[in-house]
């Protein structure tokens, strides 16, 4: 079954908790390893019914602060600071602490009731595209005629579409029960062939709150705190202003009597009525304003233990309490055992839970956000603990990197420079970097020896032992021969130097894997809802058609070392057979290179971007192939066109664009721009950490 589902509401009272309740049920019945989440609740410990709900009737075992990603209050806050991105962020680590204990999460959206309100679908869309969740969109039909319905149908439907969202299945809840047909075929109709669609009637009974919730809301003292009728659903509110005899007839079954304090006949008459076998069974009393009851019958409503008529008092006008009753919404609590009976049949009766799990089980979202790739990058590196060097260690992104790093426990790290300057520049920034090792070139024990190393690997070239002595107190020479010797697994550099100074160390000493003809580059495309391979867009070029086959081959395995399946589009002005000329022919030969290559290889060549990203276009162009429209490995003709896409891409598509990644080498090296961000710096160290895993077979 799919890892995720997430229920999101159209609009507020939609009905998500009745689905949840149904969907949870019927995964706990099957044996699953199930688990609920919310991304947003209200703030206190254990506030969040559903979540009670889920915790009470399954016995799920994560702790509460596990099922949650931040309060409501934290989301505000972050929302109107301009923070969205760190509030996702926070959401989707909480989620991924819960997700490795389950084999499957239910997750249900906001409730439209924040400070945020407007902007929550958006939020939504978000958080289930981070999580990988197929989305389960509820609409709500209640007071609406079969054409208001159809019409927030398509509008949720076209929005989900929009944010490249992946449905599971369209959900109407509180149709009236007549228009159920009518629902359902228009809305089959509109929905065609992007799943089932489910209409549930109107249910009055779960709408309805009890009287310890309204209690709960309005902050009511129980009067007969021994009262048993908490649990009562109030079906219907009556304000008491006329006499007695005549407010009689006006009791329907489930009323909530509310009346001021002083009106002892009303209250001695609602109490009689619920024990009467001639009135209707009342669900309360409510008292209001601050006149002072009559003592005797404040001592007589103070006896009656054995009443079962919840009495509760508030210190608000009649009017006042009578609208904040009036706007209490019905929850589904684990004490309201009627409701969730009510629920389950429901869901059950008009639902085919079975179909759900059914689809469920052979659909995966495709979709890998920006967010989710590189949180997957810190734990895949975090999983496979390597040790990286940075030779950069008095550059004040680098340090701050390196803090985030440890305290996240990504990788162990080694700075390089002057100890006590690296320490004094840590302290002026205030970082904490006492999991850092600090190496000086110029004085570390293993500069001999690494001298030595050198004029052996360059003695062809005539390199003298005093030339190798000031070469190797480079700290890009120094950081290689660690990578070379085996005293890290890998290296970033960059920040502070040119991409040449950087990786001229790395092609003297460490060389490329056997097989590979040459050093190349992709960069990792985070666009909104996928993440896609470029190469080579930073290192050769003009490369010949044997080198553009290399370099095929060399992304390919890259994209397999990062989750991503490597079909690659061998770009050009034509596609397929339709054009001719020297640069078509070299694609052509190389991509017919890559396939002696790599036999196995999915690829494609030569093809136009259009073709290869489009399914549209791939049809009328090349029909058939197996690349074509879902490319996932795009290898450029030569560096010009390569590094002007990426960066287009990248800044006409707001993409992260993370690398370049160096691939061909024996062990890992990565270049920094000179421009990098922090997170730049903590995502190329993440993915060091894992190619030197993977070139240890690890990964």
């Amino acid at each position: 079954m799919a890892k995720s589902i997430y229920i999101a509401g159209a609009e507020p009272r939609s009905g998500k908790s009745v689905v949840a309740l149904g969907l949870m049920e019927r995964l706990i019945a099957r044996g699953r390893r199930a688990g609920f989440f919310r991304p947003v609740v209200r703030a206190g410990e254990g506030a969040d019914g559903l979540i009670r709900l889920m915790t009470a009737r399954y016995g799920l075992a994560a702790p509460y602060e596990v099922m949650y990603g931040v309060t409501g209050r934290r989301a505000a806050e972050l929302v109107v600071a301009d923070r969205v991105d760190e509030l996702r962020s926070e959401v989707l680590r909480k989620y991924k602490e819960l997700e490795g204990a389950c084999e499957v999460v239910l997750c249900v959206g906001t409730d439209y009731s924040g400070v945020a309100a407007p902007l929550e679908f958006e939020f939504n869309a978000a958080a289930a595209n981070d999580l990988g969740c197929l989305v389960l969109p509820v609409i709500p039909g209640a007071g609406r005629v079969p054409e208001e319905i159809l019409a927030a149908v398509q509008v949720m439907l076209e929005s989900l579409k929009t944010h490249r969202c992946d449905c599971l299945a369209t959900i109407v809840n509180g149709v009236a029960g007549d228009c159920l047909e009518e629902v359902r075929q228009a809305v089959t109709k509109a929905v065609g062939g992007a799943g089932p669609v489910y209409v549930l009637p109107d249910e009055p009974l779960l709408a309805k709150p009890t009287v310890g919730e309204v209690a709960e809301a309005l902050g009511a003292e129980s009067v007969n705190p021994h009262a048993e009728g908490m649990d009562r659903e109030v079906a219907d509110i009556k304000v008491a202003a006329m006499q007695l005899p005549h407010f009689l007839d006006y009791l329907q079954p489930g009323t909530l009597v509310i009346t001021p304090r002083d009106r002892s006949d009303i209250a001695l008459g609602t109490l009689m009525a619920d024990a009467s076998d001639t009135y209707p069974r009342v669900a309360g009393l409510l008292l209001t304003g601050d006149l002072p009851p009559v003592p005797q019958v404040w001592r007589l409503l103070d006896g009656l233990r054995a009443s079962r008529v919840p009495v509760l008092s508030v210190r608000t006008d009649t009017f006042t309490t009578a609208m904040r009753v009036n706007a209490v919404q019905g929850a589904i609590l684990p004490e309201h055992k009627r409701k969730i009976a009510a629920a389950l049949a429901l869901v059950e009766s008009h639902m085919d839970l079975e179909a759900i799990e059914e689809r469920a089980a052979v659909t995966r979202s495709e979709h890998v956000t920006p967010l989710m790739f590189e949180y997957e990058l810190l734990r895949r590196a975090r999983d496979n603990r390597r040790h990286i060097v940075l030779p950069e260690g008095t550059d004040e992104r680098i340090l701050r990197a390196t803090e985030i790093l440890l305290l996240r426990g990504v990788v162990d790290i080694t700075l390089l420079g002057d100890p006590e300057e690296v320490r004094r520049r840590a302290s002026e920034l205030g970082l904490a970097l006492e999991g850092a090792a600090i190496v000086d070139p110029l004085t570390s024990e293993w500069r001999d020896g690494f001298v030595r190393k050198y004029c052996e690997l360059r003695k062809h070239k005539g390199v003298t032992e005093d030339a190798a002595r000031d070469t190797i107190a480079d700290v890009s020479y120094f950081g290689t021969m660690m990578v070379f010797e085996g005293k890290a697994d890998g290296m970033v550099s960059g920040a502070a130097h040119t991409t040449q100074h950087t990786i001229r160390p790395a092609f003297e000493i460490i060389k490329t894997k056997p097989g590979r003809a040459l050093v190349s580059s992709v960069f990792l495309m985070c666009l909104e809802d996928r993440v896609l391979v470029y190469g080579d867009c930073a290192v050769n070029p003009d490369p010949t058609a044997e080198q553009l086959a290399h370099i095929a081959v060399s992304s390919a395995e890259t994209s397999r070392m990062f989750g991503i399946e490597p079909l690659v589009a061998m770009l050009s002005y034509s596609t397929g057979e339709s054009g001719k000329g020297e640069d078509v022919e070299r694609v052509r030969e190389a991509t017919a290179k890559a396939r002696e290559l790599s036999p196995d290889l999915k690829i494609e060549g030569p093809i136009q971007y259009d073709a290869a990203a489009d399914a549209g276009v791939a049809e009328a162009k090349l029909p058939g192939s197996q690349v074509a429209g879902r490319a996932t490995v795009f290898v450029f003709p030569d560096l010009n066109t390569g590094n002007n896409t990426y960066k287009a891409v990248q800044r006409t598509a707001n993409a992260v664009a993370i690398g370049p990644v160096l691939q061909g080498l024996k062990k890992p090296v990565n270049d920094l721009s000179r421009g990098c961000t922090i997170p730049d710096i903590v995502n190329t160290v993440a993915i060091t950490a894992i190619q030197a895993a993977g070139s240890q077979g690890q990964v």
